[in-house]
């Protein structure tokens, strides 16, 4: 893997942040993490995005130190991490419960580290305002944990984790626990602290909107391999197989004819060799039936959500698609209705056969 640096504002080089290089884990001779490679750049948020088990959280665990290799490197501004204690490497680590003392105030819980470190009562006091401030939480200080909400106790765990200014930050499902609402609040919060404070960070989930909510860059595990890494918005829009597609949200995944179909009807063109479509559900709408360029369909079941109606429908030579009524079609319809599908080219991605 080649050398790389990153420019600083006064056009200085710096060094390139972590590296992980052909990394395996193994527990008990069985692989759960295998030549898993990764760059990280200074500055920037990486999301580790992959259902359970399928080895996000060994390979964070083994970036901090937890889990000793079986193979492959871990460097950090390109020094090997090999034989370096969690303690000595500069990272620090956030899990989902946030592991808050529960007898100690916020501002002594924020400034546990630097107590650890001896830093000037002085110098701990302003660096903890600072961070409250920097999550939201002023004039907590004197609180203790069991009176906070849990979105709270996040951003303390948070700030206590910033408080030695680490060099990377490694977070461990840091919303997982919170309710569906307040974790897609979290993760917009999350990500301009990360960027307020300048940190590299390193965020596990399986979540595909915190992913793209919170990280620059997304890579995707499965069964114990990185599949795919890039920046979050190529990733999503490239996915690298239908496994993939459906992680980072796609509802629907096509091959074959009824995949040229689709592609035709999104006024692509079709691909002279074989290739799977996923499609986003904001992909197709339902338009009345006749309309040039749509799929001809079949309504089959109506359903209310809080967006609106969505539709299940039945389109010859492709199968089922879920759309959102259009304008000029009647809400809800009913099934039986013929109707047409409209698909968003910008709504699709063409994967390779």
């Amino acid at each position: 893997m080649p050398d790389e640096t990153s420019t600083s504002p006064d056009g200085t080089a710096v060094p390139d942040g972590l590296r992980l290089g052909g990394v395996t884990v193994a527990y008990d001779g069985s692989p759960a993490l295998r030549d898993a490679s990764l760059h990280l750049p200074r500055g920037e948020v990486l999301a580790v995005l992959g259902p359970s088990g399928s080895g996000k959280s060994t390979l964070l665990r083994a970036v901090a130190g937890l889990e000793p290799l079986d193979d492959g490197t871990v460097t950090f501004d390109a020094a090997d991490l090999a034989g370096v204690p969690v303690h000595r490497r500069g990272f620090a680590l956030m899990f989902q419960d946030g592991q808050l003392f529960p007898h100690l105030s916020v501002a002594r819980n924020v400034g546990y580290p630097l107590r650890l470190r001896r830093t000037p009562r002085p110098d701990t006091a302003a660096r903890v305002a600072g961070l409250l401030e920097l999550v939201g939480l002023t004039g907590y200080a004197d609180r203790l944990p069991a009176t906070l909400s849990g979105g709270e106790r996040q951003r303390v765990a948070l700030a206590r984790a910033l408080a030695c200014d680490p060099r990377l930050l490694l977070l461990d499902e840091p919303l997982s626990a919170l309710d569906r609402h307040l974790r897609e609040r979290l993760a917009g919060d999350l990500r301009r602290i990360l960027v307020a404070a300048g940190t590299t960070a390193l965020l596990v989930t399986h979540d595909v909107d915190e992913a793209l909510a919170v990280a620059d860059r997304i890579a995707v595990v499965r069964d114990g391999r990185v599949v795919q890494s890039g920046p979050a918005a190529a990733v999503l829009a490239a996915p690298v197989d239908a496994p993939t597609a459906r992680l980072l949200g796609y509802g629907v995944v096509l091959d074959g004819d009824a995949a040229d179909r689709v592609l035709r009807a999104a006024g692509r063109p079709a691909s002279p060799t074989p290739v799977g479509v996923a499609l986003r559900r904001t992909a197709c709408r339902l338009v009345p039936a006749g309309t040039p360029d749509a799929l001809a369909g079949v309504v089959v079941a109506t359903r209310l959500t809080a967006a609106g109606a969505r539709c299940t429908v039945a389109v010859a030579d492709v199968g089922e698609l879920d759309a959102a009524p259009a304008d000029g079609v009647p809400e809800p319809p009913a099934a039986g209705d013929a109707v047409a599908v409209r698909v968003d080219p910008a709504g699709l991605a063409v994967l390779a056969g």
